[in-house]
């Protein structure tokens, strides 16, 4: 009982993302969630997957009805190289984007948050340069958001992990990868295919019993 109440003594600390909004068809009013930060130009990051199966059609029509000159990237997979990082960031610095919408699982979120960086004007880091913890010094675009999975919580994490060698991973974390805004839909989710779905409703479930269960920082 002592070791217990020793450990809830010492000083700790809680980040997340700076706002969240959730209810059925919020992703659909992407525009507006945008507008709200000062984006005009946004990429969106994704996958063919999500495209193919018509899940980004709701919040593409809110952009295209308000006219919103965005452009997509995705050619996301799981466990993302960095080279999909680095294409990313540069059809964002091609379109001259100013901002990024992680549409999809962990993976797409991951690399728009990297993208948010690498493509912020006035960023020479590389990305090199920012694995490990408190390495980001650049600024970033505005980031948005909108998971399609239940599993990964990458939108209210400040951790992206890229694959950056045969069997090797390596992650960026810092504040600076929180994300302006959530979008939590939960008609994103019920299109998923079953295997899809009870994989990642295990992934969120084995998230909240680490928590649980690690003493240390999580």
């Amino acid at each position: 009982r002592s070791c217990a109440l020793s450990r809830m003594s010492s000083p700790w600390g809680f980040t997340a993302t700076r706002a969240l909004t959730a209810g059925l068809g919020s992703a659909s009013r992407l525009a507006e969630h945008l507008s709200g930060l000062g984006v005009q130009r946004p990429l969106i990051v994704t996958d063919r997957g999500v495209l193919a199966a018509g899940i980004l059609d709701g919040a593409a029509e809110s952009l295209r009805r308000s006219q919103v000159a965005f452009e997509v990237y995705d050619e996301t997979v799981a466990d993302p190289p960095a080279d999909q990082v680095h294409a990313a960031a540069g059809q964002a610095r091609a379109m001259r984007a100013d901002g990024v919408v992680g549409f999809g699982g962990g993976s797409s979120m991951d690399i728009a948050k990297l993208v948010a960086l690498l493509a912020s004007p006035g960023c020479t880091q590389p990305l090199d340069d920012m694995f490990g913890v408190g390495n980001v010094r650049a600024a970033r675009l505005p980031l948005v958001q909108v998971p399609t999975t239940a599993g990964t919580g990458s939108e209210v994490t400040p951790i992206a992990i890229i694959t950056t060698a045969p069997g090797t991973k390596q992650g960026v974390v810092s504040p600076q990868l929180l994300p302006d805004l959530a979008v939590l839909d939960g008609e994103l989710t019920a299109s998923l295919p079953p295997h899809v779905a009870a994989a990642t409703g295990i992934d969120a479930m084995v998230h909240a019993i680490e928590v649980t269960q690690h003493t240390h920082s999580h």
